[in-house]
């Protein structure tokens, strides 16, 4: 009986929330990405992973707000430290490339193993390709990363 009362605490507590992500995608859809990025914002603040990634989208395509790789990679990252795997494979070329964070291969190896593990759709190619780029050892690392990898709690 406990559990049934925990469980609908949260239903009840998370409804708001998805509400208000569901007004943010609307006001995105209709092209009022002013309106957007405020609703994503508040829910990304709090740690909400799918905010996270609009954010991210938006400040990678300058929607909103001034093109910022640097800034789309922190909010990819916050996303990607929670288990969201679009944000994981975001990261991973963001390192791949060299964009809003130093080049890197190995990170962007881990990032993208994670990705692909939870089946993001053309992860497991683009890891591949990265692959090529790097030594044995790299490779290596980047498994021993990503095997020691845990997603963290949104704070």
């Amino acid at each position: 009986m406990k559990r049934i009362a925990f469980l609908i605490g949260l239903v009840v507590l998370a409804g708001p929330a998805w509400a208000d992500f569901e007004s943010g995608k609307a006001a995105y859809s209709r092209g009022d990405y002013e309106t957007a990025f405020r609703e994503f914002e508040i829910l990304a603040k709090k740690g909400h992973a799918e905010a996270q990634v609009a954010l991210g989208q938006m400040h990678l395509k300058g929607e909103a707000v001034g093109q910022s790789d640097v800034e789309a990679v922190k909010w990819f990252r916050k996303a990607a430290e929670q288990g969201n795997s679009f944000a994981q494979g975001k990261l991973g070329a963001a390192y791949e490339e060299g964009r809003g964070v130093p080049k890197d291969y190995v990170k962007a190896y881990m990032w993208l193993i994670l990705a692909a593990a939870q089946g993001e759709r053309g992860m497991a190619g683009f890891r591949d390709h990265i692959a090529q780029k790097m030594t044995p050892e790299q490779v290596a690392r980047a498994q021993e990363m990503a095997r020691n990898w845990r997603p963290r709690v949104a704070k």
